[in-house]
């Protein structure tokens, strides 16, 4: 019996050089500002013409990842700290556009089994352990945000094992457990104890939360709430009269 699901085609080769640029700038590898590789240099490692890498770089310009100046080369766009809420953001990429040194933290790490929430949090979840993890990401001396994650281990199993020593959970996720689908929610919130402790504001400050659920298919991979001291945020959208959608984002003041 055969199947009836046909082979993927297998990428075009500046299909698959967009997307290795792409994996590393959304991964904060090639941070803002990072140069890409001259477009001679990229033909020598894949073994192509420069015409192809050509095309791709203009792919990524087009998508404003990157940004070509003339005799000077491609470089990884600037962001002042907006993130596209239709977008995953990397924490790291918004914290690097505000010309401030970023860290993170580990506050919290625990595998442990679903608890009945769990299921409206990560729709779709058939009963595989998570891991519930709570992250603090500083910009400079002050906190920038607060995530606290919940990752499906049926959906990504060597997270289980994984210290996010290198890498915090957001990039790791990108690139072991690629995301089909996802749904964002903007919620304010006034700051709880617990959460004005962390983020170092007053009880009862405003606080921006996006929360975001992404699926590979119909598999849930991941919950999240990431949580912004909310005199810093500001959402941003830009459009044109007729336009039924925008790009709504989040800046940090």
């Amino acid at each position: 019996m055969t199947s009836a699901t046909s082979p993927r085609a297998a990428p075009t080769l500046h299909e698959r050089i967009t997307g290795d640029i792409e994996s590393r700038i959304l991964s904060g590898e090639w941070p803002p500002g990072a140069r890409i590789p001259f477009e001679h240099e990229l033909s020598a490692r894949y073994g192509c013409s420069r015409m192809t890498v050509n095309k791709a770089l203009t792919e990524l310009a087009r998508s404003g990842l990157i940004e070509r100046r003339r005799k000077v080369g491609s470089f990884v766009t600037h962001s002042p700290a907006r993130s596209a809420l239709l977008e995953i953001p990397e924490i790291k990429a918004e914290v690097d556009a505000l010309g401030e040194p970023y860290r993170y933290e580990i506050l919290s790490r625990r595998r442990r089994r679903p608890a009945r929430a769990d299921a409206r949090l990560l729709e779709g979840h058939e009963g595989a352990e998570v891991l519930d993890l709570t992250v603090r990401h500083w910009a400079g001396e002050r906190p920038f945000c607060l995530e606290e994650r919940l990752i499906n281990l049926g959906a990504s199993p060597e997270a289980a094992a994984e210290s996010f020593a290198e890498l915090p959970p957001g990039p790791w996720l990108l690139r072991r457990a690629p995301w089909t689908n996802a749904e964002h929610r903007i919620r304010a919130r006034g700051a709880d104890p617990r959460r004005a402790g962390l983020l170092k504001v007053a009880p009862g400050s405003p606080l921006l939360t996006v929360e975001r659920r992404t699926w590979s298919g119909r598999t849930p991979v991941t919950y999240v709430q990431i949580t912004y001291p909310g005199d810093r945020q500001e959402l941003v959208a830009r459009f044109s009269p007729g336009q039924r959608g925008a790009t709504p984002g989040s800046t940090a003041a």
